[in-house]
């Protein structure tokens, strides 16, 4: 009797390494980062984002500033959940931050399919999919406790 070739497993996580999700994300980020500095600038117009719904700058900067501290506050946490900086947190509550992020992004994802602005549903869903797609192989790549 012959031996049967060994059955070879095809897993997102050969192809989707953390390593790449990582760099994913982080220039991801760091796009999305400079399109709202753009934004804030005023070198964009606000009312391309946020739905086309904001009415002043202030109003505009009341968005911006804090989504720009957000996305910041991501990359920290994807480093973290890297190991290329050290964390004091747990791998369980980093664990449960990535999935936190992941469903955020999911979300974010449904709002740029509803948007008013058609730059926010044709680039912006796309790049929140890869975010949360990015997000959710990380939640694997956290070292359970």
């Amino acid at each position: 009797m012959e031996d049967s070739p060994p059955a070879t497993k095809v897993s997102m996580g050969g192809f989707f390494t953390k390593k790449l999700a990582v760099a994913v994300f982080i220039a991801l980020s760091v796009g999305v980062t400079v399109f709202h500095l753009l934004i804030l600038s005023g070198i964009i117009p606000f009312d391309m984002v946020w739905g086309g719904r904001l009415k002043s700058a202030s109003e505009m900067v009341a968005f911006e500033v804090p989504s720009i501290a957000l996305n910041l506050l991501f990359v920290v946490i994807i480093l973290l959940i890297a190991g290329y900086i050290p964390s004091p947190l747990s791998p369980k509550v980093l664990r449960v931050v990535a999935w936190i992020m992941t469903g955020f992004f999911m979300l974010n994802t449904l709002g740029n399919l509803v948007s008013n602005s058609g730059l926010e549903r044709i680039i912006f869903t796309p790049v929140t999919i890869l975010l949360a797609a990015c997000s959710y192989r990380l939640t694997w790549g956290v070292k359970r406790s």
